[in-house]
């Protein structure tokens, strides 16, 4: 599993800039107001080939009775409970507040490794006293940096390294990761526990029973796989404690851990808004996904309602035309156990690589079924693909002018390379080069 890095501190001392920096993109808002950070934000970056999850979090203000700030309250102590190291940065020109020193109370109660970022130093040697009045704060570990001007940012890289190395980190079970992913009680627990055959985690009604994802290896027809059971994942207005937020974060850890992510959904309930944002959380992953419509044996039903059911289903997944539907009922077991023969199926495709040769053929006729049309008063000219990588499957489409591919002619291609190679469950991504890229 990847260390967890996360960045607190009150507001507007430019924690914000170093999460830019750390990692190398404009992903966080910046600006000289306080509370412009209000949720998490999550990277994946690396320092020296070690790579690590680092989290921006909002301004902490302990005390306060904000409703908006009681909430970038709540996140900032999320990450702080998932993170590995935490890098508590202050404002070097401001001092020593009185913020800064509740939310050093709340750190040292996390038991975690502190590394202190003073901020906003710009000349090491003139403010060297400055500096250290942060040793008041109770952190043996501190570092100067000026993330703004990118000073002394590898020195703080190199501190954290030092401290990651110091940890031990649970090894990654052997086998296929399957990450079982869903609201609240649409039956992720019930659906383990089936596929298993033995009581592994609590079963229950209530919503938000599991509050964890917990990770159990077995063995299935000579195969080896770990089953990721993760806690639901609540509507935004719904989550009011930390503990449910910290259950989102290991959601979509999961689905990143994972192989292949199976997103549950309750047959009795059909299709929720949630349910496409988890979907959308899963495809933007450009992980192999299966959609696994589960209570189908509570469903009442006649000759048409799996395909009526399904289709309807389809029209709110377009954008994931490429997963397949199950129908299953984990309370029964009906249909469970080929879940774990498709994924292996999927997960096969998803490691699939077509050579150049065949890839070409279908090129071919597909141009000569369906010519590309002209755009910008210029012809499109598909001159050849050749694959260049897996998980996932990557293309790259040589053309004569990248600009006047239209996305609908690139849907149809992707469309004739699935009717050739299969590539079920699993997204695609396709690269253009044309003369001037």
């Amino acid at each position: 599993m990847k260390p967890v890095v996360a960045i607190v501190g009150r507001p507007n001392v430019g924690k914000s800039t170093l999460f830019n920096k750390i990692v190398r993109e404009k992903a966080a808002i910046v600006k000289d107001v306080p509370g412009v950070t209000r949720d998490r934000l999550y990277r994946e970056t690396e320092w020296l080939n070690q790579e690590f999850i680092l989290i921006d979090t909002g301004g902490l203000e302990p005390r306060t009775t904000d409703f908006i700030q009681s909430k970038v309250k709540d996140q900032a102590e999320v990450a702080m409970h998932e993170a590995d190291v935490i890098l508590f940065v202050v404002d070097g020109r401001a001092g020593v507040t009185l913020l800064d020193e509740e939310v050093a109370y709340i750190l040292r109660k996390q038991g975690k490794h502190v590394i202190v970022v003073v901020n906003k130093v710009d000349d090491f040697a003139k403010h060297q006293d400055m500096i250290y009045e942060f040793y008041s704060l109770g952190f043996d570990a501190m570092i100067p940096v000026s993330a703004e001007h990118k000073k002394n940012i590898g020195d703080l890289l190199d501190v954290v390294l030092e401290k990651i190395e110091s940890m031990e980190f649970p090894e990654e079970a052997e086998g296929l990761k399957i990450a079982i992913v869903g609201r609240p009680n649409v039956g992720k627990s019930s659906l383990t526990n089936k596929l298993l055959n033995k009581e592994r985690t609590i079963v229950s009604d209530i919503a938000g029973t599991t509050r964890d994802a917990i990770d159990t290896a077995f063995e299935y027809e000579d195969g080896k796989y770990v089953l990721i059971d993760t806690a639901g994942i609540r509507r935004k207005s719904k989550v009011s404690e930390s503990l449910e937020y910290y259950s989102v974060l290991r959601a979509m850890k999961a689905i990143k851990r994972a192989d292949i992510s199976f997103i549950l959904l309750d047959a009795q309930e059909g299709i929720t808004d949630q349910d496409k944002r988890i979907i959308g959380m899963a495809h933007k992953e450009q992980k192999p996904l299966m959609v696994v419509v589960n209570k189908w044996d509570l469903v009442k039903k006649d000759s048409y309602t799996l395909k009526s059911f399904e289709e309807e289903l389809r029209t709110h997944i377009k954008f994931i035309s490429y997963a397949p539907i199950f129908f299953i009922s984990a309370l029964t077991g009906k249909r469970v156990l080929k879940l774990i023969e498709k994924a292996k199926y999927i997960h096969e495709e998803y490691n699939k690589h077509i050579s150049t040769g065949l890839l070409n053929e279908v090129l071919r006729e597909a141009m000569i079924l369906n010519p590309p049309t002209t755009r910008k008063g210029r012809a499109l000219k598909l001159k050849y693909m050749t694959q260049a990588n897996t998980t996932p499957p990557k293309f790259i489409l040589f053309v004569n002018d990248s600009e006047i591919m239209h996305f609908s002619y690139l849907r149809y291609l992707e469309n004739k390379l699935r009717d050739a190679f299969g590539f079920e469950g699993c997204p695609l991504e396709f690269i253009l080069k044309g003369k001037n890229d």
